[in-house]
């Protein structure tokens, strides 16, 4: 960070870190231990409204805009430079003000780096196109713009890499920004503003505000200067953005989780099939959009499939983000450690029946907000457990007896973000995968992505895609621009004498 700033000089406004105008300052603790990361600044409102009159002035300005594409690549390529330089720095912050281990947090990193690095590699890549008007006379192409001033707001589960899928395309297309990350996972981001300010990118195109979404992250979606808002979060918060932005008829782009089904066929690699069910349920605590945490097993396997999973489950160790011999970590908050113990209490007061897990762990946990990985079979169509987004380590299970009611479960939900099918048989796998409707399919794994691919989901899981070429194109706009070169008097009105 630089070195002119105060500790608590956390807000980045038209090139400068500021203090809060209402001198308000949070404190980040650590979900693992409940110790203090740092304190920063509690942004007001009238700090977010600065940020974007900064902004606004910095793209009218074209400052950035006009800047050659390439050279906007070229800018993401040295930002990715930079990452990989202070990468340890980065993950560690990552990993305290998350709680997730180290090496969850270094496995973030990398792939930050790459959507840096994408995102420079395509910047000049999709210049426009030559329309053919069916007349020599006429020069017919349509350009791609930037859309203008961007507000962007992220969550807390994937800090810095939801913040690099906006940032990264934005900046490639020649937009300014105005970032808000979630309250209590503020750091990295305030480390990836840094080297955007410490590489020279000029003042306003960059800005960032500190705070809750009620009094700092309102107007990003409400104010008339804003072109764009691009939110990652929650369902009930992603539908209060959407009105808002309706009334200035902005671009919005919302990833609203999902209620993602594994599919396994009783024909699957059971090994694989098995250890991928685990780490789609559990990784980082199954606080991941696209978890596993539907669990739809064939009949015929179910039985067997489930006892190990339970065994599984039962063996992964709960810890701190250096804790070596960690395998999980803890939730992001008391608050969010409550409304999934709710979640399941409510699963089992409905039949469902608890298999392992559903409580917070032993005496060395009592200091952070953990919650022990849990699985819960008998669930069925309707239960609270099987619609709603619990966001934690908890793994649902339902099984089916044919191909049709595999595929009909899957689409059971009003989300539509990701889904896995398990299965040895190519016909099997090439129906289903088609069928289910997902933004996002894997056969035979879970988890992976690529920088290069499209991103996002159907149904209640949001609009607009991130990352690929449609991630770039989400802030652009498209032109036409039509000239004549011979222009020549009409006659439709003739004149008269």
């Amino acid at each position: 960070m630089t070195e002119q700033r105060h500790d608590t000089a956390t807000l980045y406004i038209d090139g400068k870190w500021e203090s809060s105008s209402s001198g308000e300052t949070r404190t980040v603790i650590c979900p693992a231990d409940g110790s203090t990361v740092g304190v920063v600044s509690e942004a007001a409102t009238a700090d977010t409204e600065a940020a974007i009159a900064a902004a606004r002035r910095a793209f009218d300005s074209r400052v950035w805009a006009d800047r050659p594409a390439a050279e906007r690549g070229d800018f993401l390529f040295r930002v990715a430079d930079a990452l990989t330089e202070r990468k340890d720095e980065f993950a560690r912050a990552e990993a305290l003000d998350t709680g997730k281990r180290l090496v969850e947090a270094e496995g973030d990193m990398d792939d930050i780096i790459s959507c840096f690095r994408y995102f420079g590699k395509i910047a000049d890549q999709h210049p426009g196109r030559l329309v053919d008007a069916g007349d020599d006379s006429v020069i017919s192409r349509v350009v791609y713009e930037p859309i203008g001033v961007c507000g962007m707001i992220t969550p807390w589960n994937f800090p810095l890499l939801q913040a690099a899928w906006k940032i990264a395309p934005a900046l490639a297309a020649g937009n300014s920004f105005v970032i808000k990350p979630a309250e209590l996972t503020p750091h990295t981001t305030i480390l990836i503003i840094d080297v955007l300010d410490q590489l020279g990118l000029p003042a306003g195109v960059a800005n960032l505000v500190l705070g809750d979404g009620g009094t700092v992250g309102a107007p990003l979606s409400s104010h008339p200067d804003v072109d764009l808002v691009s939110f990652t979060g929650g369902l009930v918060t992603g539908r209060k953005i959407a009105e808002s932005a309706s009334r200035t008829i902005k671009k919005v782009a919302l990833e609203l989780g999902g209620k993602n089904p594994n599919i396994v066929f009783a024909d699957a690699d059971f090994d694989a099939a098995l250890d991928n069910a685990l780490n789609a349920g559990f990784l980082d605590s199954g606080l991941v959009c696209s978890a596993g945490a539907r669990l739809i097993v064939q009949d015929t396997i179910a039985e067997k499939f489930v006892d190990e999973l339970v065994r599984r489950a039962e063996g992964i160790v709960m810890g701190g983000p250096f804790d070596e011999k960690a395998e999980t970590g803890p939730l992001v908050s008391a608050e969010h450690r409550d409304k999934v113990t709710d979640y399941v209490n409510r699963g089992i007061a409905a039949g469902a029946r608890l298999r392992t897990g559903g409580h917070w762990g032993g005496p060395e946990h009592e200091k952070g907000f953990f919650y022990a990985p849990t699985v819960l079979d008998r669930c069925a169509s309707g239960m609270a457990v099987v619609v709603e987004e619990g966001f934690g380590p908890v793994i649902t299970v339902e099984t089916f007896s044919t191909e049709e009611e595999a595929v009909a479960l899957g689409n059971d939900t009003e989300y539509g973000l990701a889904g896995a099918v398990w299965t040895s048989d190519a016909g099997i796998a090439n129906r289903v995968s088609r069928r289910l409707r997902h933004g996002t399919i894997w056969i035979n794994d879970f988890h992976p992505y690529l920088p290069q691919a499209e991103w996002g989901g159907f149904k209640m899981s949001g609009v607009g895609r991130e990352l690929g070429p449609t991630g770039l194109e989400e802030y652009r706009e498209a032109k036409h621009i039509y000239q004549n070169t011979e222009p020549a008097v009409s006659g439709w009105f003739p004149e008269k004498h």
